[in-house]
């Protein structure tokens, strides 16, 4: 049978004994019986050699991967592997001690070859010498790196499992925020569970190479003594060669366990201390130590210094001089050398944090090239009146506008403009930046020279004509507006139909932080016990949507809290109490030019049709009015207020208390600016007038 017929197996056979292979998990359970049976069964000296060979190797493999790991959770199965060597250890000192005892008596070679080099070796032939290199060697693993290592572990879990609850909401409010989708979030909860998994074992982890230690000299210091014992008694040897031989082998033995014993524990000390250092030890290293011309500088320095003190050997000193003069010269001669020393925290922040990407602005102004000049220049007179709205809105309406962003956007068309509230486009206008807007006092459009346009903030006819008509055009009675003037009047139109989506949680947080100090006492005796922050919000969201001022915050934290006493808390049940409490503000707020408020009513039908129209609880009533009644309900509206407007009244709807909301979510869709009040919120020492009816 040929060669390659031997190797053309059953892919059933190939399978089943690819299951014993390492790496598998038979295959390491196999091992790991193997491991423990050399506790009980003997083991021949050619086996022994391959442990302890495998012992060596295994803790040289061990340090080298914690020298270039780039982080310690690169290397979670350490822990396992720290109990799997100091396993093997113990197992190969059991072995090897019961060949020792038992075969002592043949010479160097009983413990097998790996064992008689160690002794015979590092001792030098010498039984002190040997005595005192294992004693320093189990000095510096015992009492310098394994207890070192062991208490950088013991912190580094106690501070990883505090930490965990707040890297955890970190998560939670990224994931909230839309910084991070859920794939990421599951990826970094499971990075968090085996960071604080990893730290937890390595600090019971760093007990086993602890206890290995004490094992090695318990175990050395049993083995000369029952050496001794069997070597005299039992074999009737005479001292000196019963210690030469027994004492020999023992050193030897806990030499070979020891020295991987202290590469492990420098492997150990390695991966706990690295922490948050990027990158594996060596590029660390190398760019700290050596990354920058000064230190190199000073070190040599320092070394040719003491290369010229008497008795010190010059040579040594002198050639380190020199090299660390050399890498001071290179340093400096190269700074792209230096550069590339700390590349990788270079190139970390190069690309800006999703966060950043993810930012909505509150309000953006967006601008054609061709009003780019508006902004700037030696007169931009757009920002200052974007100023001055802002001051304005914060005196009329009781809050501060977020910042305006005035930005370019090359899609638009060069005298165009457009506003966007939350990233959405609320409206948009075209302006001809060398031109002024001149409207006439009828409402037709100005009998000018100049292109005919309409308003965009009211919609009103108007025109573009030249400055040089300006003073024709008032002569003629017509109002004549600059550029700037008229993007701004849109702006604040824009912003005041949006102004409740402008009150975010942290400006209403703000305006209730903000309040005098005598009044933080109501704000504490009101939040959270009788309503949260975010439903006092939704409060002045809902007064802002009608255009009513919440600049007199406390006598409306009073209104909510005495709305909050009573057995409905639903928001529209909250502002009807407070705009009743607002009556005086709102009053004289719609007061017209003859000084009074002038009011078109409710016919009494409709209001008992309104309200034979709400079903629901009391707490969230709702309005099912017959699609044709409410058509019907809208045309009486249109017809009242067109009259009253021709007559050149501005005036609101007034309603009863209970239909006042429903009234207003119809109104709201024909005419949004018109006000609806409810009896109840019409100050008494009003002067009111009639001037139509429904």
């Amino acid at each position: 049978m040929s060669a390659a017929s031997l190797l053309n197996l059953d892919p059933a056979l190939t399978a089943k004994l690819r299951r014993y292979l390492p790496g598998t998990d038979v295959g390491l359970s196999i091992g790991l019986v193997a491991l423990l049976s050399v506790l009980i069964l003997p083991l021949p000296a050619f086996l022994l050699d391959i442990g302890l060979a495998l012992s060596v190797t295994s803790a040289v493999l061990v340090l080298m991967v914690a020298i270039f790991v780039r982080r310690p959770l690169d290397f979670t199965s350490f822990p396992t592997l720290l109990l799997l060597t100091t396993l093997l250890r113990l197992s190969l000192n059991v072995a090897t001690t019961r060949l020792i005892l038992s075969r002592g008596n043949e010479g160097s070679g009983a413990a097998g070859h790996v064992v008689a080099a160690f002794g015979g070796f590092l001792m030098g032939g010498d039984i002190v010498i040997g005595i005192i290199l294992f004693a320093i060697l189990l000095v510096v693993n015992f009492m310098v790196i394994t207890k070192g290592s062991g208490r950088i572990a013991e912190v580094a879990a106690r501070f990883s499992l505090d930490a965990m609850p707040g890297k955890q909401m970190a998560i939670d409010a990224e994931l909230s925020a839309g910084a991070i989708d859920e794939k990421v979030a599951r990826v970094r909860r499971r990075e968090l569970e085996e960071e604080s998994g990893f730290y937890g074992a390595m600090d019971g982890a760093a007990k086993f190479v602890r206890g290995d230690a004490i094992a090695a000299l318990i175990i050395t210091s049993i083995n000369i003594v029952g050496g001794l014992t069997i070597g005299i008694l039992r074999h009737g040897l005479p001292f000196a060669d019963a210690a030469s031989t027994y004492t020999t082998l023992t050193i030897g033995d806990g030499l070979v366990s020891q020295i991987p014993a202290l590469l492990v524990s420098t492997a150990a000390g390695i991966v706990v201390t690295k922490g948050a250092t990027e990158g594996s030890a060596d590029i660390a290293l190398v760019r700290q130590l050596g990354g920058s011309p000064k230190p190199l500088a000073m070190a040599s320095g320092a070394a040719a210094l003491l290369a010229l003190m008497p008795g010190l050997p010059s040579l040594p000193f002198f050639a380190l001089a020199g090299l660390a003069a050399g890498g001071a010269y290179f340093r400096m001669k190269n700074p792209a050398a230096e550069a590339a020393a700390e590349a990788p925290r270079a190139t970390l922040p190069s690309e800006p944090p999703i966060s950043e990407v993810l930012r909505i602005d509150m309000i953006r102004l967006e601008l054609g090239y061709g009003l780019l000049a508006l902004a700037g220049g030696d007169t931009p007179r757009l920002t200052e009146q974007i100023k001055g709205l802002r001051r304005s809105i914060a005196a009329e309406m009781g809050f501060v506008l977020p910042p305006v962003r005035i930005q370019d956007n090359m899609q638009l068309q060069a005298d165009t403009y457009c506003v966007r509230i939350k990233e959405i486009e609320a409206g948009r206008g075209v302006i001809r930046p060398t031109k002024l807007l001149a409207m006439a006092q009828s409402g037709e459009t100005p009998p000018l020279p100049g292109e005919a346009t309409t308003e965009p903030a009211f919609g009103l006819p108007a025109s573009w004509i030249d400055p040089a008509l300006r003073e024709e055009a008032e002569f003629r009675g017509c109002t004549v507006v600059d550029p700037a003037s008229v993007l701004c009047t849109h702006l604040t139109e824009i912003v005041k139909q949006t102004m409740a989506e402008l009150l975010s949680f942290p400006e209403a947080q703000k305006l209730l932080d903000d309040l005098p100090r005598d009044q933080q006492k109501l704000v504490t005796e009101l939040i959270p016990s009788q309503i949260s922050t975010g439903g006092v919000q939704r409060v002045l969201q809902a007064l802002l949507a009608e255009r009513i001022s919440i600049r007199d915050l406390s006598t409306i934290l009073e209104g909510i809290q005495e709305a909050c006493a009573g057995p409905v808390r639903s928001v529209p049940a909250i502002c009807a109490h407070v705009r009743t409490r607002l009556a005086r503000q709102i009053s004289d707020s719609h007061m017209g030019p003859g000084g009074y408020v002038p009011l078109i009513t409710l016919s009494s039908a409709w209001e008992s049709e309104f309200m034979e129209a709400l079903v629901g609880p009391a707490e969230d009533r709702q309005l099912a009015m017959p699609p044709l009644r409410v058509t019907e309900f809208m045309q009486g509206f249109r017809t009242a207020f067109d009259a009253a407007t021709r007559a050149g009244e501005a005036p609101a709807l007034v309603t009863g208390s209970a239909t006042r909301f429903h009234v207003r979510a119809i109104v709201e869709r024909i005419r949004p600016a018109t006000p609806v009040l409810a009896q109840s919120e019409i100050f008494p020492r009003a002067r009111i007038r009639t001037v139509g009816a429904i």
